[in-house]
């Protein structure tokens, strides 16, 4: 149950026909080292979990690729059955292989079979929403997504996906996607450094698909990261906080998944992301990814 006293930062938007909490969580940390195996702290990362939804949080980031398959099953173990509320956003498209690389895993066999492993691995008779990983560990590669999205665009017509999104993608890749089936998401990295997405944020703004950036503290030079930090004292907070609060006042359909395998973590980055960021600070962090 529910027993979150004030509202979280950013408030809640709609993901397809569902509704989630901008802020939400994301569960690749609660795996092992590498995100292979189990946690060293398999009650801590069942603790994390349960707070997450006691604060209110809504949207739970996830995928069967993380552990391979550990996150999805302690997602299950400390949460189901779940709250009408929860939403449970995953990926396939990537696997792990033994020296703990993601190599693509996007042939139609291959995504059956990944979304049939997070059904029973979650719990579930059908997945709230399903992204299709693309590139590879170095971002976006340019190419048809075609045959993929369309495989899962079928298991979405057999009822086992409710809503489809995508990862990793390029602006081409979001479009052949639209052109398919209807998109409710796209996961690509993005934070204050790290802006080549803006005007695709813009974009799907308009058509209200969110966006859901990974890394939102990645990435910085020394040089960008002293910015950052200079801003995070003049407001007496961390630079964790202050990328957050930036992700929610950059545009209204940001949806924030940031992930830790510590209660006290989560509720800092919970505070943190309300933090009030004025005019002239946003002009300052803006300057960063120029």
């Amino acid at each position: 149950m529910n027993t979150a006293t004030t509202p979280l930062p950013g408030g809640v938007r709609p993901l397809g026909d569902l509704t989630v909490t901008r802020f939400g969580y994301g569960a690749m940390q609660l795996a092992g080292p590498g995100v292979m195996g189990p946690p060293a702290d398999r009650e801590g990362a069942l603790d994390v979990l349960r707070e997450a939804v006691e604060l209110g949080i809504t949207h739970i980031d996830t995928a069967g690729a993380y552990g391979p398959r550990v996150t999805n099953r302690l997602i299950r173990e400390a949460l189901h059955p779940y709250p009408a509320s929860l939403r449970i956003v995953t990926k396939v498209g990537a696997v792990r292989d033994a020296q703990g690389g993601w190599p693509p895993a996007r042939e139609p066999d291959e995504l059956r079979r990944a979304v049939h492993e997070n059904l029973e691995d979650l719990g579930v008779d059908v997945l709230d929403v399903v992204n299709l990983r693309l590139g590879d560990a170095q971002g976006p590669r340019p190419g048809s997504l075609a045959k993929p999205f369309e495989t899962l665009a079928e298991l979405q017509r057999q009822g086992l996906i409710r809503h489809l999104g995508v990862s990793n993608a390029t602006a081409e890749q979001v479009a052949e996607a639209r052109d398919i089936a209807p998109i409710v998401c796209v996961q690509n990295l993005y934070n204050l450094a790290h802006r080549h997405d803006d005007a695709l944020i813009d974009d799907l703004a308009a058509e209200d698909i969110a966006y859901v950036p990974f890394f939102p503290l990645g990435g910085f030079t020394p040089l960008q990261s002293a910015a950052l930090s200079a801003v995070a004292t003049r407001l007496r907070s961390t630079p964790m906080s202050v990328a957050l609060a930036w992700l929610l006042q950059r545009s209204p359909n940001i949806l924030l998944i940031p992930g830790t395998s510590s209660v006290a973590h989560l509720r800092e980055n919970v505070a943190g992301a309300g933090l009030s960021l004025s005019p002239e600070d946003l002009a300052e962090l803006d300057a960063i990814g120029g």
